[in-house]
Parts: C-alpha cells; sequence; structure tokens
C-alpha cells in the first residue's frame, strides 16, 4: 500500500513505517516517453572497456552494511525522508524502498553522490522505470542499449530491470567522470550527448539539491 492514500495517514505515522521496515530490513504496461538526450557511443581503448565490463557483472543484492550504529541511523534517517519525498512518483512503498535502497548502493559503489544521481534521474526519467526516449534510452537513468554491446551481454532488454539500470548508469556516469578530470559540468553534459552545453548539468545540479537530505 502506498504511503499517502489513506485519509487518516499522518506524515509522523508514515515516516515512523518506512524507518520500522528498513531498520527490520522488510525490503524484498508499455516504455513510456521520456525527455533525454543521448549518450553517443566512443571508441573504447581494451582497458577501458575490460573495466566497465567487470563493474556492470555481477549483480550482488543491494544490501547495505554499516561499520557502526551511528551510521545505520544516519542511512535510516536518510531513507525515511527521500522516501516521503518521493511518495507522489512512487506511491508504492515497497517498491519505493527497493528503488532507493538500490540507488544508494550503486551510488555509493561507483563513488557518486547519491543525491547527484536521484537528481539525474529525475531530470532523465522522472522516476519511471519504462521511461524510453526518442533516441532510445531506456530505464531509470536513460542508459542508450549500446552500452549492453559495449560492455554487457548485448540484451538491451534489460536495461528495464531497476539494478541492471543503475549499475549501468552509475558505472557510465563515474567512467565520464574520470574522463573529464573530475569534472562536473562536462561530465554530465557526456552523458546526456549535450557536452559543453549548461541547459542539462543545470538541471541536474538543480535537482540534486531537491534530494540533499539531513
Amino acid at each position: 500500500m502506498g504511503v499517502p492514500a489513506t485519509p487518516g495517514c499522518t506524515r509522523r505515522a508514515a515516516l515512523m513505517r518506512v524507518g520500522a521496515l528498513a531498520v527490520a530490513g522488510g525490503w524484498g504496461c508499455g516504455p513510456a516517453p521520456a525527455w533525454a538526450g543521448a549518450q553517443v557511443e566512443e571508441p573504447l581503448a581494451d582497458a577501458v572497456r575490460h573495466a566497465l565490463r567487470a563493474a556492470v557483472e555481477q549483480l550482488d543484492p543491494p544490501e547495505p552494511s554499516f561499520a557502526s550504529a551511528e551510521e545505520r541511523a544516519r542511512y535510516v534517517r536518510w531513507l525515511t525522508e527521500a522516501s516521503w519525498r518521493l511518495r507522489r512518483r512512487k506511491p508504492e512503498l515497497r517498491a519505493r524502498l527497493d528503488f532507493l535502497q538500490t540507488v544508494w548502493y550503486e551510488s555509493r559503489r561507483a563513488g557518486l553522490d547519491t543525491a547527484l544521481v536521484l537528481g539525474l534521474i529525475e531530470v532523465e526519467s522522472g522516476f519511471r522505470r519504462w521511461a524510453m526516449s526518442r533516441a532510445g534510452a531506456r530505464g531509470y537513468m536513460q542508459v542508450m542499449p549500446f552500452w549492453t554491446r559495449l560492455i554487457g551481454d548485448g540484451d538491451p532488454d534489460k536495461l528495464f530491470h531497476l539494478q541492471t539500470n543503475l549499475r549501468y548508469g552509475c558505472v557510465i556516469l563515474r567512467h565520464y567522470l574520470d574522463r573529464e578530470g573530475g569534472d562536473l559540468f562536462l561530465a554530465l553534459g557526456r552523458y546526456n550527448g549535450s557536452r559543453g552545453q549548461a541547459a542539462y548539468p543545470n538541471a541536474v545540479l538543480a535537482a540534486r539539491r531537491r534530494w540533499l537530505l539531513g
């Protein structure tokens, strides 16, 4: 059941429910159009291709691990607040928690800011799993199908799978950041196929600010 759907559901009660599920570890249609650009297929050195291929393989379950109780508590607070903010776009609670947990896991695995990844997803697909752009980019992070041929098994339909899409998207963004020497503006432009133009990076960075949670 979605959090906001019942008249008697208060914000406090909804947040407590999310937090309780997180502590307990209880996570267990056709494509819609998306506003997005298109990553450009570029030659990859063999070493880069092999590294990227290794990075997208072995989709372990996105189970968070924590070094301390304090770190776990911070995660639960983040998950609770992020879930509340996302409730209108993803009204079903379990799906929302699965999505946020996977974003958190994959962004950290790639060394990316989680708020940045959420901002990019908001701009690219509006948090729609089945989004597809006119250029053929797929899923939450609007990954172009050629990436599955370059560094995957060649099956673009897998880009609609939650963790696969986020794994590819985060690995690709990390690759572009490394290629641009850490320049986020250029890396975001390259991700969207609009390198050097301000509109897309500015939109993602503005969306990122909405996901900076205490």
